[in-house]
C-alpha cells in the first residue's frame, strides 16, 4: 500500500493515534501505522489510496493534513536520494501541472532566501507547469523537524498534499462563541475528539447520560449522528432564561445550542433521569442474541468534587406523608426530587453495565475518568465482560489527570462463556461525599500522602 505522511497537531498527544484508528474504521479502510511517536508531529501510515487518505483525515481534529510521502531522511542529501528512489515513477504525472512548494519548519524557522534555496534543490523533479501559489493542481510540502531550540533540523520529509483535516471545527464550536454553557462544559476540541473515537457518524444514535448543556451530543451531531441525552438536573437541560452573550436573543437551553449550529434535525431531545433510574429500555444479557439500540455513548461523568455524587432517591426512608408530597409535586416545573449519596466507582461500573445492555454489537462507550497522579499506585480501569477496552487516552494536569476510556461492545459470539468468575468490586461505604469518593478526598487534601481506596 502507498505510504502517507500525517502532519499531526502537537496537542493531546495520547489521543492522536486512537483518533486516526477510529477514523479509519469509520471510513471502512485498512490503515497500518508504520511510524508514530508521541513527541513528533509526523506519522507515517499505509493506506490503500488517496481517496482513503482523504476520507480518514477529513474529520480529524488532531491533525493538520495528510500527504503522499515522496521521500524522507536525516539530511537533505538522504532526502533527495529517497525521493529519487521512492517516487521517481510518479514525477511524469505532474510534469505539466500547475504546482507549488512550501516549507514547514516544526520548532524551527527559515528565512525567505533559505526557503527558496531549499525549494530549488528539488529542480531535478523537472516540473514544467506554471507555479501557482493559490489553488494549484499539485501542492508539495517540505517538512523539517527540529528538536526544541536546536539550530538545525534533525529529519526531513517531502510530501504531496492530499487533503487538509477537519480541525477548523474546534473554532466553530469554541465555547467562547457558544450561547449556552456551564462551568463544567467540556472543551469543544476534546468533545469532538471523543465523538470521533466513539465512531459518531450519519445514521447512528448517540446518547449522553450526563449531558449538562449538551456539549457531547452537539459533537456527535456535528458528525451526522442523531443525538440525545439526560441529566439528573433538569435545569441544565431546560436553561435559565436570557443570556448575556452579545447578539443572542431568546431563551438559552440545550435545544438553543443545536439551533445555533443548525443541527436541530439531529437532536432527538432530552429527559431528566439518572443512570440508576433510567426510563430507557434495558435489554437482557446472556440470551444468545443482543437487542442493543444505541450506537454510541459519550459522557463526562460528574467527579463529585464541587458537590458529592448523587442519584435519585431519599437518603432516609420516607414516611407516607413525605412520599405523598413528592408524588403530588413531581410534575411541577420547579420540583427538585430528593437525592442520596452515590459511590464514584459504583457509578463507573453502572455506566459500563448500562452500555453492555444498550449498545449495539460493535458500538462504543467513551467516558472520561479522573485519577490522581500517584506513580506508585496502579491505575484501576473499570471492566465489564461484555465490553472490550479499545484505548486509554490521558489529559494530564498538575497533580491529577483525566482519562478517556473507550470500550467496544463485544458481539455475543466473543463474550466469555463463563461469566461466573467475574470479580466483584468492593465499593466505598459511608454516608457522605468523602466516604463515597476517594478521588474527592484526594482532591481536597492536595493528593499528598493519600491512599487510593
Amino acid at each position: 500500500m502507498p505510504q502517507y505522511l500525517v502532519r499531526l497537531a502537537q496537542v493531546h498527544e495520547s489521543f492522536r493515534k486512537a483518533e486516526l484508528l477510529a477514523l479509519a474504521e469509520i471510513a471502512g479502510v485498512d490503515i497500518d501505522v508504520v511510524d508514530y511517536r508521541g513527541d513528533s508531529p509526523f506519522c507515517i501510515v499505509n493506506l490503500p489510496s488517496d481517496e482513503a487518505a482523504r476520507n480518514v483525515i477529513s474529520r480529524s481534529l488532531l491533525s493538520l493534513g495528510i500527504h503522499e510521502l515522496w521521500g524522507q531522511g536525516p539530511t537533505y542529501e538522504a532526502l533527495h536520494e529517497s525521493v529519487r528512489k521512492t517516487s521517481g515513477h510518479l514525477w511524469a504525472g505532474y510534469k505539466d501541472c500547475s504546482f507549488r512548494f512550501t516549507v514547514d519548519c516544526f520548532q524551527g524557522t527559515r528565512t525567505t532566501p533559505e526557503q527558496r534555496k531549499i525549494i530549488e534543490s528539488f529542480s531535478y523533479l523537472a516540473f514544467e507547469g506554471p507555479i501557482r501559489m493559490k489553488n494549484p493542481d499539485a501542492s508539495f510540502q517540505i517538512f523539517e523537524h527540529y528538536d526544541f531550540k536546536a539550530p538545525a533540523p534533525k529529519y526531513f520529509y517531502l510530501g504531496r498534499t492530499i487533503a487538509e483535516s477537519g480541525r477548523h471545527a474546534k473554532s466553530t464550536y469554541d465555547l467562547k462563541k457558544r450561547h449556552y454553557i456551564s462551568t463544567t462544559s467540556m472543551d469543544a476540541e476534546l468533545a469532538l475528539v471523543t465523538a470521533n473515537i466513539a465512531l459518531a457518524a450519519p445514521g447512528k444514535i448517540f446518547y449522553d447520560p450526563f449531558m449538562g448543556t449538551g456539549g457531547f451530543p452537539l459533537a456527535a451531531a456535528h458528525f451526522g449522528a442523531f443525538a440525545c441525552g439526560s441529566d439528573i438536573d433538569g435545569r441544565s437541560i431546560r436553561g435559565t432564561g436570557g443570556s448575556a452573550r452579545k447578539g443572542q436573543t431568546g431563551k438559552k437551553d440545550v435545544a438553543g445550542n443545536f439551533k445555533q449550529y443548525g443541527l436541530e434535525a439531529q437532536y432527538l431531545g432530552a429527559f431528566v433521569s439518572d443512570l440508576t433510574n433510567t426510563p430507557l429500555r434495558l435489554p437482557s444479557l446472556g440470551a444468545g442474541s443482543h437487542a442493543g439500540y444505541l450506537d454510541g455513548i459519550i459522557c463526562d461523568p460528574p467527579y463529585g468534587v464541587r458537590e458529592g455524587l448523587k442519584v435519585l432517591g431519599a437518603r432516609e426512608k420516607l414516611d407516607e406523608t413525605e412520599r405523598a408530597n413528592h408524588q403530588e409535586r413531581y410534575k411541577e416545573a420547579a420540583y427538585i426530587p430528593p437525592k442520596r449519596p452515590y459511590s464514584f466507582m459504583a457509578m463507573l461500573d453502572d455506566i459500563l453495565a448500562f452500555a453492555a445492555r444498550t449498545l449495539v454489537e460493535g458500538g462504543r462507550l467513551s467516558m472520561w475518568m479522573p485519577t490522581a497522579n500517584d506513580e506508585d499506585v496502579e491505575l484501576i480501569i473499570p471492566a465489564n465482560p461484555y465490553l472490550e477496552l479499545v484505548s486509554v487516552c490521558v489529559q494530564p494536569f498538575n497533580k491529577w489527570s483525566r482519562r478517556l476510556l473507550t470500550y467496544r461492545r463485544l458481539p455475543e459470539s466473543e463474550v466469555p462463556a463463563d461469566l461466573t468468575a467475574t470479580a466483584t468490586r468492593e465499593y466505598e461505604t459511608g454516608v457522605n461525599a468523602d466516604d463515597l469518593n476517594a478521588f474527592r478526598r484526594k482532591y481536597f487534601r492536595g493528593f499528598n500522602g493519600m491512599d487510593n481506596q
